[in-house]
């Protein structure tokens, strides 16, 4: 079954989602062989899952629509400064030369459409995911395990090498988000995203409602977790009372989104990035502390070379005139 799916490059169009044919394995590429070679050598996968595999990954969402330049520049600048480990947002170019610009953190763009990854990656993105789906959610448009699963072969044949994170929707009972992880992982997913806030209505005020909203999405990485050798990330209604218990649960990071790009003062989005790296245990090292520390390191590694070719020179000195 197709579903019409706006494409989050371009808002005022449309296309149709389809399957795609088993034969898609030995269809040749359409993009050429020279951007495939550049995309490949985006950061390596192992420094952009090294938070995962230590299990203390904070990802923060921008919003897989939030096409404001404004807005993303402020949460990024939040993540970078609270002490996140990911951030995440629209697949746009231009998007990801400014984020580029403001972070070293490693950017994952998300979308539902893989033929928009590769000029992401060429960008400098070097994460790509297939999900965040509340904004579709919204339009009345869910995803079938079939068409997820295309999406997937469809960007692992596109971008072979660059790191794949892929969200199983929460429209789907906990077995079926368990086979679909499994598949996915099978087809070489290298993150699986768990959700299910949009589905959680708390019924109570305070600690209680924090909880009963992230209990979908902790329920969905546990139960993924147990089933997949690849990383969980747990996503969608937590907080920083929540997101320990996704660790807890079994997940290797957890992603954050509408917590932090709702509030409208970068100072306040800084507050509560922090907050979720401390309930995490996250020590704070923004890119900017990173590039402090290695201007102290070379100016004393200089200040300590001047000096011992000074005493080289004097110990030189004194011997010549001794002998």
């Amino acid at each position: 079954m197709s579903s019409s799916i706006c494409i989050p490059n371009s808002l005022l169009s449309c296309t149709q989602l389809k399957s795609i044919p088993n034969s898609l394995h030995s269809q040749p590429l359409k993009h050429s062989s020279s951007l495939i070679t550049r995309a490949s050598l985006s950061t390596p996968k192992e420094t952009v899952l090294k938070s995962f595999n230590e299990r203390r990954a904070l990802k923060i969402i921008s919003g897989l629509q939030n096409f404001n330049k404004d807005n993303v520049a402020s949460v990024v600048t939040a993540a970078d400064k609270g002490g996140a480990t990911h951030v995440d947002i629209a697949c746009d170019p231009e998007l990801v030369k400014l984020v580029t610009s403001l972070t070293r953190l490693p950017v994952c763009v998300s979308s539902v459409d893989p033929s928009a990854f590769l000029a992401a990656v060429e960008a400098g993105a070097s994460m790509v995911e297939i999900g965040n789906y509340d904004s579709f959610y919204d339009a009345g448009i869910v995803f079938s395990p079939e068409q997820i699963l295309n999406l997937t072969v469809e960007t692992r044949r596109i971008l072979p090498l660059v790191t794949l994170s892929v969200t199983v929707p929460h429209t789907l009972s906990l077995p079926d988000q368990t086979k679909l992880a499994e598949l996915l992982e099978q087809e070489g997913a290298d993150i699986i995203q768990t959700e299910g806030g949009k589905c959680s209505n708390p019924s109570k005020p305070g600690v209680l409602g924090l909880i009963e909203k992230a209990s979908p999405t902790l329920a969905a990485a546990y139960s993924i977790s147990r089933a997949v050798k690849i990383p969980v990330m747990c996503a969608s209604g937590l907080s920083a009372v929540t997101a320990p218990m996704a660790i807890t649960a079994g997940a290797a990071g957890v992603g954050v989104g509408s917590a932090i790009n709702k509030l409208n003062d970068v100072v306040a989005m800084i507050a509560e990035v922090r907050s979720i790296a401390d309930s995490l245990g996250l020590a704070v090292t923004t890119g900017s502390e990173l590039e402090n520390r290695a201007h102290i390191w070379t100016r004393d590694v200089s200040y300590c070379s001047t000096r011992l070719q000074g005493l080289t020179r004097i110990r030189c000195s004194n011997d010549i005139q001794f002998f």
